[in-house]
């Protein structure tokens, strides 16, 4: 995880959101545009995780009590410390790791399209999960949390610095997508059972980008946990557009890291 840089962009994020929801709005009088005519980018298609850091957390299981650079408070390491992985799998709870607090860092495909003009889905292959990210500010109320939990959306433009500083203050940059997820079951933010509760709330900024012709995404994702982190835990995945979903191959969830031939970093 780079903290550093990451938590200087994601406070960036956070400032440009609240400034620019709901652009793209009424023309001319008539009704505004539905978010899948609104958005402003287009994320539709399949896509593969880029694993070019914490590939130590990420593609193999860490040690039981290896948490560093997660800001766990005392309960939080209690239970990190108490991880047992036979115990999980007598239970059957494999999904922890795959739930909406980590899903994005697991080495995965991803396939996403949308459901409806108010729905975006995500699909991971590994562990079968879904996602649906619901647009309009309400989502469904569910009987009991469940690992993806409940999310919300809104498009919006990223407020960015304009010239060398003197006046004109700031401008509209690049698009965002940002969703809010809740009402989640407790899973592992890693492998060998670094945890979140039930209580986190999970935020993530997508944004689209072209690389020397390479179509990626990033994602950033913010877990705010009160019942086991001190502080916002912060980490940036990438995903590099494949040409189509031939190697999207559902699996189920399991314990350790799913063996798949993730992008690499050159996007070659």
């Amino acid at each position: 995880m780079k903290i550093c840089h990451t938590a200087i962009g994601i406070v960036l994020l956070m400032a440009g959101t609240a400034a620019a929801q709901g652009r793209g709005g009424r023309q001319g009088g008539g009704p505004p545009p539905t978010p899948r005519v609104a958005a402003q980018f287009d994320l539709t298609g399949t896509w593969v995780s880029v694993v070019s850091e914490d590939w130590r957390w990420r593609m193999v299981t860490p040690a039981r009590g290896d948490y560093a650079s997660v800001p766990l408070n005392p309960e939080g390491r209690r239970v990190a410390d108490a991880w047992d992985l036979a115990k999980d799998v007598a239970g059957g709870e494999q999904c922890r790791p795959f739930g909406a607090g980590a899903i994005m860092r697991v080495p995965t495909r991803v396939r996403i399209s949308w459901v409806d003009d108010q729905t975006l889905k995500l699909e991971a292959d590994a562990g079968t999960q879904m996602r649906l990210f619901r647009f309009g500010g309400s989502t469904p109320a569910a009987a009991a949390p469940t690992w993806q939990g409940e999310s919300t959306a809104t498009w919006s433009k990223q407020a960015q610095s304009r010239g060398l500083g003197f006046g004109g203050g700031p401008s509209p940059g690049p698009g965002v997508l940002k969703v809010v997820t809740t009402h989640m079951r407790s899973g592992y933010l890693r492998w060998n059972g670094v945890p979140y509760s039930e209580a986190a709330v999970v935020t993530e900024y997508f944004n689209r980008h072209s690389d020397f012709g390479i179509e990626s995404f990033t994602v950033t994702t913010v877990v705010d946990d009160p019942n086991y982190l001190t502080q916002l835990f912060i980490t940036t995945s990438s995903f590099r557009k494949e040409a189509d979903e031939s190697k999207f191959s559902p699996s189920p969830c399991e314990t350790v890291p799913p063996r798949l031939a993730v992008a690499a970093p050159t996007g070659r």
